[in-house]
């Protein structure tokens, strides 16, 4: 097949965490023999903030790493529907992601309607559909055969206060080819990789993260992450954890093998409406084989083997309790890394949801 993507973007991941899971679907696809085009738009909000903070040197690294990816750009809104008619011409399928704005995803709309030569899916991986419902009315989708969501809480949204009927659940998955155990020593006790809560977990962010910092001075404790406020970046300093910033992602892997755990602390609308998404971390860091403890959010369809795969805490003191065991026990450290290796490269990795996609692509092609 031939495959149009319509991404925020694919060259950046400044906090864009949806790159992640784009580029390695995108990777997989083309694995498996299809050819895969990604479409952002020049001067995304994502790109102009790397940018800004760091010159074009991630651009050209990108580059250099991803050099199977295809990835064209698209600029004036007065010209998108041409555009998107061009960028989508000889195309058997087009991926329309959420992050995007109406304007593009009702142009892709206004291109399938006329020409109708395409299938055409929207695919949403994040909690906007219920923290900001007037956002995602905005979109048009009426002329899109239907709707990947990254869990089937989403899928339910989608069908019920929506009223889509034709929705998949999608999760997202570790590119394996990025995402893999790397032999060096380890320098950290705790790595965090992710941004500021913004009110969605600041407060778990600080009894979990920092506080436990506080109180287990013997450990030593890194953040990596973009969009911390001046008063957090304190409180981290007071904490004692190391504050390094952004990361680009295909580096995670690095800072994931020199630490000898990490965490997981899910926003607050995946522990509401939004249950049984666990987003794209702890699917990368167990690709890792790096030990995860979690903070409480219900696995409510099974993904992982809790307890086995990762640990998950009720409670900031149990969390400090498996943070200083984990830290003195390599055995338990090994066991948990291997199971939770194993479920990734079992279930949840790129390649499987291409295979997923290429059968709900076969579905919609016979049902035509």
């Amino acid at each position: 097949m031939r495959i149009v993507m319509f991404v925020h973007s694919l060259v950046s991941d400044w906090s864009h965490g949806n790159a992640h899971f784009l580029r390695g679907l995108a990777r997989a696809l083309n694995a498996r023999g299809h050819e895969v085009t990604a479409c952002e738009r020049w001067r995304n909000w994502s790109a102009d903030n790397l940018v800004e903070d760091h010159g074009h040197a991630p651009i050209v690294e990108f580059a250099r790493l991803f050099p199977d990816l295809d990835v064209r750009v698209y600029g004036a809104w007065d010209t998108i529907v041409d555009e998107v008619g061009e960028l989508t011409r000889g195309a058997d399928l087009v991926l329309v992601h959420e992050f995007n704005e109406p304007e593009l995803v009702g142009a892709v709309g206004q291109v399938r309607r006329r020409r109708g030569d395409f299938l055409l899916l929207f695919h949403d991986t994040h909690h906007r559909p219920v923290s900001a419902p007037w956002q995602v009315a905005r979109f048009n989708l009426r002329d899109y055969d239907g709707v990947l969501a990254f869990g089937d809480s989403l899928a339910d949204v989608y069908r019920h206060d929506f009223g889509v009927e034709r929705v998949w659940t999608f999760h997202e998955a570790a590119d394996t080819s990025v995402f893999r155990p790397l032999d060096v020593p380890a320098t950290d006790d705790v790595v965090w990789i992710g941004n500021w809560g913004d009110e969605e977990r600041s407060r778990e962010i600080r009894e979990y993260l920092m506080d436990s910092a506080r109180q287990l001075p013997e450990l030593g404790f890194a953040i990596h992450g973009v969009r911390y406020p001046a008063e957090g970046r304190r409180e981290i300093e007071t904490a004692g954890i190391e504050f390094r910033g952004w990361i680009a992602n295909y580096r995670v892997p690095d800072a994931f093998a020199r630490a000898k755990m990490t965490l997981h602390i899910p926003r607050g609308p995946y522990l509401g409406r939004l249950p049984g998404i666990p987003t794209i971390r702890p699917f990368e860091a167990l690709a890792c084989g790096i030990p995860l403890l979690s903070t409480p959010w219900d696995d409510c369809e099974g993904l992982f083997r809790v307890g086995e795969d990762f640990l998950m805490v009720r409670s900031p003191a149990e969390m400090r309790e498996q943070m200083l065991r984990l830290s003195r026990d390599d055995e338990a450290r090994a066991r948990l890394a291997e199971s939770g290796l194993e479920t990734i490269r079992k279930r949840h990795t790129c390649g499987h949801r291409a295979e997923q996609l290429e059968g709900i692509v076969a579905d919609l092609a016979a049902h035509r």
